[in-house]
């Protein structure tokens, strides 16, 4: 029987890049590669990138040094090859300078192009030469179509692409640079892909895309499925007890997507919305094509038909050009709306994008003290609504062990992590009924309500 060979994936940044560095495992696995937890000794090893960060190509290279170390240890004494490769979308934008300045690094392709590791490989071993690969189109349709139908068990939680690439062009960003225009992945195929993840013990689905609300799937009897249509579809699924999406651009934000919040119990009343910035101006040069106001309305149409719904947000403070009066205006949208969770930037320039060559970049110092004054208040926030949950019941699903005996941890519809003590192994993967007893700024600690009650309770029911 053939030795299993050892395939290493170092997953950056978003959640897509998680769900690419699955389905590049299912991938390989035809060809005998098994996943394991460290480069040391593997047969190959993946670095699957993101751009997103302030200097990622930078840490991409740190961490090629440390492989580097476990490439020639394994290669030592005529042993056998190790493949690097480097994926995602610093490959995407850096390739060449990936390979010039890393003569280690075998091959390096792009976020749609993993369907060709089998047919990659195959060169990078070829006995004759060197054969270093560089692969970095853009035919997300032809992904897709090529991955294998099956996929591996990924847990209790799963994340789902239905949607890829940005045509948003806003001008601090490098996604559709990287990830190319927006595609949006056919009705049945999701569906298929759904029933699957639900067959081997999924009972969350996040449905991911760079701008997943402007999905526009074909639908399987012609026409098309907005995410509203889709996520109707979802909950019909048996053994699917909740559904999230991210991440949202308000301007994709319709009444259907907005009724499905009113409707569908399964879809839980958390939604990742970014505005990221609250001064008109600014969003204007940001090409967001959404003001304030328009941001403001979104979230109270949502709150109408939601009631029990919690916004998280992205914010990139300091853009160029942003005013102290920009910059107020975006605390007080925070201070108005509230945000349970967010993500808070410093702007860095991306080369490439418009906005690394606008005038007007606001200092550094000025950068640091205001995002300072952002994130103090976003983490208030976030402990405020934290706090506000003790002694309420929430529906939770135990997704793994805790880190002291006897602790599992699970979390809420809310994405905060929740644990709790005293319950077997054996309810991992359940959704059990907790009333909320400890608050801390970034978890909630829980105990068993009544076990007779447990996985009945709708999960909207968090009163």
């Amino acid at each position: 029987m053939t030795e299993p060979k050892k395939l290493f994936v170092k997953t950056y940044g978003c959640q897509m890049n998680v769900y690419d560095s699955q389905r590049m495992q299912d991938v390989l696995a035809p060809l005998g590669y098994q996943p394991v937890d460290s480069a040391e000794g593997a047969d190959m090893v993946i670095l699957n990138t993101c751009h997103i960060r302030e200097k990622a190509a930078e840490k991409v290279f740190s961490d090629l040094g440390r492989v580097r170390k476990h490439k020639e240890a394994k290669e030592a004494n005529g042993g056998d090859k190790m493949i690097v490769a480097v994926a995602g979308c610093v490959a995407q934008a850096e390739g060449a300078e990936l390979m010039k300045r890393e003569p280690m690094v075998d091959m390096v392709f792009g976020p749609q192009t993993y369907h060709r590791l089998p047919e990659m490989v195959a060169r990078a071993n070829r006995a004759v030469g060197r054969n270093r690969i560089v692969d970095t189109d853009f035919p997300a349709e032809e992904k897709f179509d090529h991955l294998p139908e099956h996929v591996s068990k990924q847990g209790y939680s799963a994340f789902l692409a239905i949607q890829e690439g940005c045509d948003k062009f806003c001008t601090f960003c490098v996604v559709p640079y990287t990830r190319g225009a927006e595609y949006s992945r056919p009705g049945a195929d999701v569906i298929r892909e759904a029933k699957q993840l639900v067959a081997h013990g999924t009972r969350e689905l996040t449905l991911l895309g760079q701008n997943v609300n402007a999905y526009h799937g074909e639908a399987p009897n012609g026409g098309e499925w907005t995410l509203g249509r889709l996520l109707r579809e979802m909950a019909e699924i048996d053994g699917l007890d909740r559904i999230r999406y991210t991440t949202s651009h308000p301007r994709d934000v319709d009444e259907d997507l907005i009724s499905a919040h009113r409707d569908l119990k399964k879809l839980m009343p958390f939604l990742h919305l970014p505005v990221q910035a609250g001064g008109d101006r600014v969003l204007q040069a940001m090409n967001r094509k959404h003001t304030n106001a328009d941001y403001r309305d979104i979230a109270a149409r949502l709150k109408d038909a939601c009631p029990d719904l919690a916004l998280s947000s992205d914010f990139i403070v300091g853009f160029p050009g942003e005013s102290d009066k920009d910059f107020e205006d975006t605390m007080e949208i925070v201070r108005d709306i509230t945000f349970i969770q967010a993500f808070s930037f410093k702007y860095s320039p991306r080369p490439g994008t418009p906005a690394s060559a606008m005038e007007l970049q606001v200092p550094e110092k000025v950068k640091t003290e205001r995002i300072m004054r952002l994130q103090a208040l976003l983490a208030e926030q976030q402990l405020v609504f934290n706090q506000n949950s003790v002694g309420k019941e929430m529906d939770v699903l135990l997704e793994r062990r805790g880190k002291y005996e006897g602790q599992l941890v699970g979390k809420s519809p809310y994405m905060q992590p929740v644990h709790v003590s005293g319950l077997p192994e054996s309810a991992l993967g359940q959704i059990v009924r907790l009333k909320i007893t400890e608050a801390l700024p970034n978890s909630l600690g829980g105990e068993l309500v009544d076990a007779t009650r447990n996985d009945q309770k709708s999960e909207r029911n968090v009163a």
